[in-house]
C-alpha cells in the first residue's frame, strides 16, 4: 500500500510541475494584447527664435495627441488634428493660408516637431522668416 500512496503522489507532483506553468503562461497571453484600437498619435511641438533648433532657444512647447480625440496643450488641437489628417500627416504638405498678409522682415522662427504620427516616428524641422508666415501655415504652428 505504501508504494500505490508513494507513486500516486510521485505522479500528482509531476502532473502538478508540468500543468502549472502551462497555465501561468495561458493566464499571461492576454497581457501582451494591445491596450487600443487606435495607432498612437502624440506630437511635441516647439517653437523658438533663430535659424535652426541647434541654435534656438525653445520658447514655447505643446503636446498634440490626435488618436482616439485631439487633446494635449496645444490651443487649437482639433483643428490641427484635422489639418494633419488632411495632409496625411506630412507636415511638408501644409500649405499656408492665401488671405493672410505677412511683411518680409527677417526674424527666423524654427518650429520641431518630435513624437509619432499613426505609429510612424516624426523628426521634423523648418524655419520660418518670421511668427507672421509661421501662423499662416495653419493651427497646427499656431500656438
Amino acid at each position: 500500500m505504501r508504494t500505490t500512496a508513494r507513486w500516486a503522489a510521485t505522479i500528482g507532483l509531476t502532473a502538478t510541475a508540468v500543468c502549472v506553468p502551462l497555465t501561468g503562461a495561458a493566464v499571461a497571453a492576454p497581457v501582451s494584447a494591445p491596450s487600443s484600437l487606435y495607432t498612437p498619435s502624440a506630437l511635441v511641438l516647439t517653437t523658438g527664435h533663430g535659424q535652426s533648433a541647434a541654435t534656438a532657444t525653445p520658447e514655447r512647447a505643446v503636446t498634440l495627441s490626435c488618436a482616439p480625440t485631439a487633446s494635449g496643450t496645444h490651443p487649437a488641437a482639433a483643428e490641427a488634428c484635422a489639418e494633419l489628417r488632411g495632409a496625411g500627416g506630412d507636415l511638408d504638405a501644409l500649405k499656408s493660408k492665401d488671405d493672410v498678409f505677412c511683411t518680409k522682415l527677417y526674424d527666423p522662427v524654427v518650429v520641431t516637431v518630435e513624437g509619432v504620427w499613426q505609429g510612424k516616428r516624426v523628426s521634423y524641422e523648418h524655419t520660418f522668416g518670421n511668427a507672421c508666415v509661421k501662423d499662416a501655415y495653419g493651427s497646427v504652428y499656431a500656438f
